[in-house]
């Protein structure tokens, strides 16, 4: 079999900056171990597949070890893949996924994202996550899909080495970590998933989505410019919707070609 294959960089407009992905179109989904292979094989954060499914698409994420329910940056490049290569001047589309409908739209620069917010609560200090980030946070906020723990400072985000042994060990598949914005930003982030094969995501969309009503509460407002801080670096732009969160961002196109399996 021979299916297209794009590779893109996203939530940046500079190519070798924010986070790569692989998007890769099928008539079928292959096997699961199939697109496990395949994404192992790309070696990127995530690899998306789509599917056709009449005017609309099916949308599965892998990364290198394992199926995902959400991911925004491999969103973002089928989108652009959708909208510049399969159907160029389209001017949106709407991805099934295990997370429901996801609707993607052109905006003023990019494309915004329509995703579903996730909601945390706050939780007694854990003694793993102090040890395992090697700081104490100001505050643990948990869902069922990640920790996140406020720092004191950007520079502190910005300079943490955790253990990503003892991360792995967690029993939430991801940690994030977020402190207040210096000015030209809101917040700032990072985000480590070693348990998904992915030490540290450059830019992720599912956190900007537990990332938009935390800092909401505290900043009283819906509006965000969000700057997560890996080695590649990413703005993400996010808005609070109710129970959704819109995510801005653009993408670079870095690779297109065919794959054979």
């Amino acid at each position: 079999m021979r299916t297209r294959i794009f590779q893109l960089d996203s939530f940046t407009t500079r190519r070798f900056t924010g986070n790569p992905a692989a998007v890769m179109v099928m008539d079928e989904f292959a096997s699961d171990s199939v697109m496990q292979q395949v994404a192992a094989e790309n070696n990127l954060a995530e690899t998306a597949f789509l599917v056709p499914q009449g005017e609309d698409f099916r949308l599965r994420w892998f990364t290198p070890v394992v199926e995902v329910p959400l991911c925004g940056h491999a969103t973002l490049a089928s989108a652009a893949v959708v909208m510049e290569r399969l159907h160029p001047g389209r001017e949106s589309v709407t991805f099934h996924s295990i997370s429901g409908p996801l609707e993607v739209s052109r905006a003023d620069t990019g494309y915004a994202m329509n995703f579903p917010a996730r909601f945390s609560e706050t939780i007694a200090m854990p003694e793993a996550i102090v040890a395992a980030l090697g700081v104490t946070p100001a505050e643990v906020v948990l869902n069922s899909f990640n920790y996140m723990a406020l720092l004191e400072s950007p520079a502190v985000v910005r300079n943490l080495a955790p253990d990503m042994t003892a991360i792995a060990r967690l029993d939430r598949p991801g940690v994030i970590v977020t402190a207040a914005g210096d000015g030209e930003y809101d917040f700032t982030s990072r985000y480590f998933a070693p348990a998904k094969g992915i030490p540290e995501d450059p830019v992720t969309g599912a956190a900007h989505c537990m990332l938009a009503p935390f800092w909401a509460k505290r900043l009283n407002k819906t509006s965000f410019r969000g700057f997560q801080a890996s080695k590649r670096g990413g703005e993400v732009h996010c808005r609070l919707l109710a129970d959704r969160v819109e995510l801005r961002g653009d993408c670079v196109f870095y690779l297109e070609g065919e794959a054979e399996i």
